[in-house]
Parts: structure tokens; sequence; C-alpha cells
């Protein structure tokens, strides 16, 4: 990164970012995660420091697995997949984009895995182009 954010701009950075996010540590144990109030999939806090097994649903956990053994092992940085999902009371179901993201340092030693979330139903509806500032 260039440059240097104070601890309270990073803080306010993270819980702005219009997507959510979840960290774990070399160790699989979950570490953090923002948007805590606002989350599509909810955590509660006894999670933190605990294995990130505990936040995934059984049926795609091998899945998730698969995934992170990849990012220990060099043989993959990301993965990028797609749900329909249904939020709120409402019938429809929107499209949430799923990413997970390896966390490495700058010699390439696996740290952890970032988890990204972010419900992109409104973006597939964008037609034509909005200039800045246009209503």
């Amino acid at each position: 990164m260039i440059g240097e954010l104070s601890k309270e701009m990073i803080d306010v950075m993270l819980e702005t970012i219009p997507f959510e996010f979840s960290i774990i540590d070399a160790d699989d144990k979950v570490l953090a995660w923002n948007r805590h109030d606002t989350r599509l999939f909810k955590r509660p806090k006894g999670v933190l420091g605990k294995d990130v097994r505990n936040c995934h649903p059984k049926k795609s956990l091998h899945l998730v697995e698969k995934i992170v053994q990849e990012m220990k092992d060099g043989e993959r940085d990301k993965a990028r997949f797609w749900i329909d999902l249904r939020l709120g009371d409402g019938e429809k179901k929107n499209k949430v984009l799923i990413e997970y993201y390896a966390l490495r340092n700058s010699n390439g030693k696996y740290l952890g895995c970032m988890e990204v979330s972010k419900d992109i139903t409104e973006i597939q509806e964008i037609k034509g182009e909005k200039r800045l500032l246009e209503e």
C-alpha cells in the first residue's frame, strides 16, 4: 500500500466498503469480519478465534475446505462463484457474488484467506451509462 492510514481511518474504511468480508488465518481460525449488523451471512461473535468450519453449511463445507487447502498449497489464489439467495421476506432471490482470496506476504507465504460477499442484483440491472452527479 502506498501511504499510511490511521487505525480509525482503516476501521471506518472497512465498515464503509460496499461488500462484506471475513478473514481467517493460516490455521483456519476466524480473525475478523466487517458489516456485522448488515451482513448477508450472519455470524455470532462467538466464532471469533474458532475454526472456519463452524461458519459454513455442511453441504458446501467440503468445497470451502478444498479451496482453502489449494490456497495453502499454492495451487490457487482466488475462487469466484455466485448463488441465488432469498434475502429478507420477499419471494425474489438476489444474486450474491462470493469470492475467496489467498492472503500472502511479499514472499508468497500463505497467511490466511479473505472471503468477500456482495449482493450484485442491482449491478446486473445496470444499462447504458450514468455520468458523475447525474440523477
